[in-house]
């Protein structure tokens, strides 16, 4: 049974009427109201943005969404977890003062920002789930004792799962630091010894301090997390990712996790998917680069699979812009995420989330 998926453009047309109004009306639209309980604390999900980065969802729709949570009876926070490499998000100190400098502060969005999975990523509490690779999942306490859930995504590019949307924000996005580096461990960067030529780069560039020289680079794949940064810094690309080996094993664990944070709330959640700005890389990344297609909008749904699997089909519908990292697959109809990430399966979440129950792909695209 198809499921909805609610939808406002980005275009303001002959009526002017701004994004942020339109926000407002796709929340009533999706049902917000249903979702909250009365004075329940509802966890609003986000994503703060690397230092950096700007392409992350602006503060002023998260003030929207908070305030629609304060009309329907509910206390919301605004939340996210730590990363696990040692960025400015690697613990709840440096992470709320990136927010704030992000503009996250409670006096611009209404609510109160709490690091989810506390000090030092260990608040978590254990998640069984039925899945193919894993059978328990970490999730960050914060988020788990929450009453309602409201997940605000960006999609974007991403360089080891191919994209990012609402899916990915449940999966990394919820876990506690030892949750994420049991996702990362499915894929570890390899060294081509015979093409390093010694600069040292990654090894000063790997945040968990994983690579290590003697004659030529060596990762550690215990202690790597798959994030890139080394696979992005080698001059002589000499590190790479097996993706046909590892990027859908990758995958299919989101896929996992993402079940694990969803089962806690089966009918308190909402999904926001915001398709601004859909930049090549993850908003972890300390930049933000061209778009690669125009701005589309804003969807929402009750399901993570159908507003991700909505997403792509309408990113993948627009004209590629020229002069970005779009290589390929310009044309409307083609996969523009491939484009990018050429030898990443980029549909494998959605599978892998409608097999093991987590939502489908099949959707009615609501045009508000």
């Amino acid at each position: 049974m198809a499921v909805k998926v609610f939808f406002v453009s980005s275009e303001a047309g002959c009526c002017g009427e701004s994004l942020q109004a339109k926000c407002l009306r796709l929340l009533d639209e999706a049902g917000l109201n249903e979702k909250i309980p009365e004075q329940g604390l509802v966890a609003v999900k986000t994503h703060f943005g690397e230092e950096g980065c700007d392409s992350f969802v602006s503060p002023l729709y998260i003030r929207q969404v908070v305030s629609k949570v304060k009309e329907a009876g509910g206390v919301p926070f605004v939340t996210d977890t730590n990363t696990l490499y040692r960025g400015m998000r690697h613990d709840a100190v440096s992470h709320l003062a990136l927010a704030i400098r992000h503009g996250f502060g409670s006096e611009v969005i209404g609510a109160p920002v709490f690091i989810a999975d506390g000090l030092r990523s260990k608040n978590d509490i254990a998640v069984d789930i039925p899945g193919v690779h894993l059978k328990e999942t970490r999730i960050a306490a914060g988020i788990a004792d929450a009453d309602a859930l409201i997940v605000i995504s960006h999609v974007k590019g991403h360089a080891v799962a191919g994209f990012g949307g609402a899916i990915k924000n449940l999966a990394m996005g919820c876990a506690s630091a030892e949750g994420k580096r049991e996702q990362h461990r499915a894929m570890p960067a390899i060294v081509r010894e015979d093409d390093c030529e010694g600069c040292g780069g990654c090894v000063s560039a790997c945040p968990e301090k994983a690579i290590t020289f003697e004659g030529a680079a060596h990762v550690d794949p215990e202690g790597c997390i798959g994030c890139g940064i080394c696979v992005e810094t080698c001059p002589e690309s000499a590190i790479y990712f097996d993706y046909v080996r590892d990027a859908a094993h990758l995958s299919e664990r989101l896929a996992e996790y993402a079940l694990g944070a969803a089962s806690l709330f089966p009918e308190k959640v909402l999904y926001l998917n915001f398709l601004l700005r859909i930049t090549p890389d993850c908003d972890c990344a300390p930049f933000s680069d061209r778009p690669i297609v125009p701005d589309i909008g804003i969807l929402a749904s009750t399901d993570p699979v159908a507003i991700d699997a909505a997403s792509l089909d309408l990113i993948d519908a627009q004209h590629g812009l020229a002069g970005t990292r779009l290589a390929t697959h310009h044309a409307p109809g083609e996969d523009k995420f491939a484009g990018v990430w050429p030898e990443i399966p980029i549909r494998t979440q959605i599978r892998h989330g409608e097999k093991i129950g987590l939502g489908t792909s099949e959707y009615e695209l609501i045009r508000i």
